[in-house]
């Protein structure tokens, strides 16, 4: 039976003018009770718009045209907002109290429940989701999984049947991350919640859809059973962007020019390499003859050149940034976030911080970037000491940080005057500012948003157009938190090439992320953060395989194989060299 029926539905946000400027066109489709329905695409397809307008509460303003039926009944004549809960990407915008049993119990008061049925709600809900240990706590001390998992608590006590997330996972590490969906496939599993998940990160998300819907320009593209995805995809184009998106274990098998139904989860990847390439497994001499000896030296003396040469271009480098022993707190009675941090970063590098929520990281790029004063130890920048710098001399053409909450950086009411703005800053002419701000936009593959409020793009086009407001002031060092915040796969090659190019002149590159993928194809060197400091640091290949727990799908695949691959495109070339091809 249908809990959610969605007929020939366009959307244009206002501005918008010719075909071209729909956000959505044409759509169709309906949810059955019960089902767990992924909604995948590339930024600024339209994932968010159609989430927000089955959730009339949240829907934006501008012309929409076509029907929304929920249980049959079109939406607009609905009255109980609780039955359809929605849950964003940013943990901090769902918070609205100041302790958790207050944010459960928010929803419920004012829908006028009785004091005993409110706490029993409350309670049972506290129970289920397992927070009571956070139960009294102030919701500004919980880490960024623990808010999420209180946002999803404090819907989910409104008692919904269906469940509209957009991308709510993208600012935790892997481990929330992965216990986040774990819970919503409980929900969905003992509940018989309906949910429609709109998300980027495919990997886990995918095996537990009952359905995948892939938009594409603000239409449906594809909507298939998630074994299935990949298949069409290729049949589509097989180098379609969102190929890339697709677990690790589809990428691996298309990459290697597979047919018919690809492997789904890191455990099937990993039996189709062990059942086709497990001889790689073994010596050289099993398979390659009398020349094993010599391959193996030759590729043992490739690989000592490869680091000889990356060290010395860290050794010999101009040291960028530099933080030794470094210690903070936010309060004189608060424990110390920063317990005696030590890094550099060298002209030329991009050097990637992991690690869980809440254990330091952005702290750690607030006090390279003079935002808070560490109370012991060193922070250099450019070799000058970060106290020697004076008014806003350390961010004039030499320090940009683009945060983690991108909108703070917009400010005007149309992202062209936005980028204007800062053009201004930098002291370009007034009659210059505008062509400047349009050929950026340009370059960013952003020029359809010019008119647009900033507030009115994907989470993604926001992420692209903060990093070009930031790197208009030409820095020789860029902060980043969290940049692939909302990004596509395809989104995140383009800030992997220009990261790349920005190495290429010199600019230092300092990234806390969660997206270990990304950090392995991205960084020269990474980091594990835990508890304040520093653990290892260590070059791509050698930091994940060593790691169990943070590293990418494609080393959990290919470890038993190949212990050092780490990125799919690693695993597809190794498996083609075993081939011969």
């Amino acid at each position: 039976m249908e809990i959610l029926r969605v007929e020939n539905l366009s959307f244009r946000y206002p501005n918008g003018e010719g075909e071209s400027d729909f956000a959505l066109s044409d759509i169709n489709f309906s949810v059955s009770r019960g089902e767990f329905v992924v909604l995948c695409g590339v930024s600024g397809c339209g994932k968010t718009t159609l989430l927000r307008l089955i959730k009339k509460e949240c829907a934006p303003a501008g012309e929409k045209s076509g029907r929304i039926f929920y249980n049959g009944v079109p939406l607009e004549d609905t009255e109980n907002a609780g039955e359809i809960g929605f849950v964003g990407q940013n943990p901090e915008c769902g918070i609205v109290t100041d302790k958790v049993w207050h944010e459960l119990a928010f929803g419920l008061e004012n829908m006028g429940l009785s004091t005993d049925a409110i706490r029993r709600r409350v309670g049972e809900t506290a129970s289920f989701f397992g927070i009571q240990s956070i139960f009294r706590k102030k919701t500004d001390e919980l880490s960024g999984g623990q808010k999420q998992l209180l946002n999803l608590a404090s819907v989910m006590v409104m008692g919904p049947k269906l469940l509209l997330l957009d991308e709510p996972t993208s600012r935790l590490d892997p481990i929330a991350a992965a216990d986040f969906i774990s819970t919503l496939q409980k929900l969905n599993r003992e509940t018989g919640l309906s949910i429609i998940l709109s998300e980027h990160r495919l990997e886990e998300v995918l095996p537990t859809a009952d359905r995948v819907i892939l938009m594409e320009n603000g239409k449906i593209l594809i909507c298939d059973a998630p074994r299935k995805i990949g298949e069409r995809l290729a049949e589509e184009n097989s180098r379609h962007p969102m190929m890339r998106a697709m677990p690790s274990a589809v990428r691996i098998y298309r990459g290697l020019d597979m047919r018919g139904e690809s492997p789904l989860t890191v455990r099937e990847g990993r039996d189709f390499l062990l059942n086709n390439f497990s001889g790689a497994a073994r010596s050289d001499k099993d398979f390659c003859g009398g020349e094993a000896k010599e391959i193996k030296e030759a590729k043992e003396k490739e690989s000592e050149r490869t680091a000889e040469n990356k060290k010395s271009r860290r050794d010999f480098g101009v040291l960028a940034a530099e933080m030794k022993n470094v210690w903070f707190r936010y309060g004189r009675a608060l424990p110390d976030v920063l317990r005696g941090v030590s890094f550099d970063v060298r002209r030329g590098e991009a050097f990637c911080i992991l690690g869980g929520n809440g254990v330091g990281k952005t702290t750690a790029l607030n006090v390279l970037a003079g935002l808070d004063r560490a109370y012991r130890g060193s922070v250099s920048v450019n070799g000058k000491r970060i106290s020697e710098y004076r008014g806003a001399s350390l961010y004039r053409e030499n320090l940009a940080y683009l945060p983690q909450d991108t909108s703070a950086l917009f400010v005007k009411d149309t992202v062209i005057e936005d980028l204007c703005e800062i053009f201004s800053m930098a002291g370009v002419k007034k009659s210059d500012r505008e062509a400047l701000a349009a050929e950026l936009a340009k370059k960013a593959g952003l020029s359809h948003l010019l008119r647009r409020h900033p507030y009115d793009v994907s989470g993604g086009e926001m992420q692209r157009l903060a990093l070009c407001k930031v790197l208009i002031s030409k820095p020789k060092i860029l902060l980043l938190d969290e940049p692939t915040i909302g990004l596509d796969a395809f989104s995140k090659d383009e800030l992997r090439n220009i990261i790349k190019g920005l190495k290429s002149d010199g600019v230092a590159v300092l990234a806390v992320t969660h997206d270990a993928e990304f950090a392995a194809e991205c960084a020269d060197r990474c980091a594990l953060f835990f508890d304040g400091e520093i653990l290892s640091v260590a070059e791509p290949s050698l930091f994940f395989s060593e790691n169990n727990f943070y590293t990418t799908a494609a080393n959990r695949i290919a470890r038993d194989i190949w212990k050092d691959a780490v990125t799919c495109g690693e695993v597809v070339r190794r498996c083609k060299e075993y081939c011969g091809s």
